[in-house]
């Protein structure tokens, strides 16, 4: 009974810390929102706030709607949440400052650009405390309306592809939805591969309230049409694990890693996937050491790698590849 009301509470705080934004009030300062500013404004005559911010700031009628319903209006400290609501006089606005940490392109074309993400850096703030994602990034050098056409883990490292504007961004996004992007993903292994194979089985995302269920994904009859192609490329014998060239022909969250558990070679360093329920909760309560890491799952970080991207645009065919050296890497992750 002790163990199960442990589980729950556990439980409870990663829906809080993972799945929730962070609840801003007036006594909030800067250095404890970052990126997000709080900045005082000034309304000269009473106006609807969603004009305000159109006019004089330059959002469109979504993005002002989308900030308001968020909070991000605050009237003498108290959020204002009606889309409708009015403003006159001082009044306090929270928008996303992005800052830099000097991330080079490894790509950059008129309408898009490419990013070498390190394994670590989030793609979006999971909250307001986030200190820095790839969004950073990207909009500190590209400007407000440049945007990320899709997603990878936290832990994947490996190519982004992100739009420099509207109009690119609704094109990018088509194709990965239409799926017209090829993607290729380098993965380290347990076992020896000897041969090319095909997982073609359907996933499954749990819609359980619980955070902790809902972010494991498994392999179901009920779930969507997976599929995934792996080509193996060198066997380690000395590790016993094997580097394999990953082609996902669907764009499942967590599908590479799940398929790969599945035919019993997951991924080295997989915190989730093959891991005990209670090393997945030190995991995301970020209580495993290095030496956990390496203990548990074999390496340091999750050893998955987004490598090559090919699309066409604008009559263009597009052959991009990282510029990472992901053996090293996976060498480097296996001791501390």
């Amino acid at each position: 009974m002790i163990i199960i009301l442990y589980i729950y509470v556990r439980i409870s705080i990663i829906k809080v810390v993972y799945f929730t934004e962070f609840l801003v009030n007036k006594r909030l300062k800067r250095k404890e929102i970052l990126p997000f500013t709080i900045k005082k404004m000034f309304a000269k005559k009473k106006q609807k706030a969603v004009l305000f911010l159109i006019n004089e700031l330059g959002y469109t009628q979504r993005e002002a709607q989308r900030f308001i319903s968020k909070g991000r209006i605050l009237v003498n400290g108290e959020k204002m949440l009606k889309t409708a609501g009015e403003i006159e006089g001082e009044f306090e606005f929270i928008y996303f400052e992005p800052i830099t940490k000097g991330l080079v392109p490894n790509h950059e074309d008129d309408e898009f650009v490419v990013f070498d993400k390190p394994s670590g850096v989030l793609v979006h703030p999971q909250t307001k405390k986030t200190p820095y994602s790839l969004i950073d990034e990207l909009k500190y050098q590209f400007g407000r309306d440049a945007n990320i056409a899709h997603r990878i883990d936290q832990e994947t490292s490996g190519l982004v592809l992100c739009s420099k504007n509207k109009d690119s961004e609704r094109k990018l996004k088509m194709m990965f939805q239409e799926r017209e992007m090829q993607k290729k993903y380098l993965a380290m292994v347990h076992g020896e591969i000897k041969d090319e194979f095909i997982v073609d089985a359907p996933l499954l995302r749990s819609q359980a309230k619980s955070a902790f269920v809902r972010m494991v994904v498994k392999v179901h009859e009920d779930g969507k049409k997976s599929i995934t192609n792996f080509k193996p490329i060198k066997y380690y014998p000395d590790l016993d694990m094997t580097m394999i060239e990953c082609s996902p022909k669907t764009g499942r969250q967590h599908q590479i890693r799940v398929h790969l558990f599945h035919v019993k070679h997951p991924i080295v360093g997989d915190p989730i996937y093959g891991q005990s329920e209670e090393m997945i909760i030190k995991f995301l309560d970020r209580e495993l050491s290095p030496q956990d890491r390496i203990k548990n799952g074999g390496a340091t970080r999750l050893l998955l790698h987004a490598n090559e991207l090919e699309f066409e645009l604008n009559n263009k065919i597009y052959h991009l590849k990282s510029k990472i050296d992901f053996t090293t890497i996976c060498m480097n992750s296996l001791k501390v």
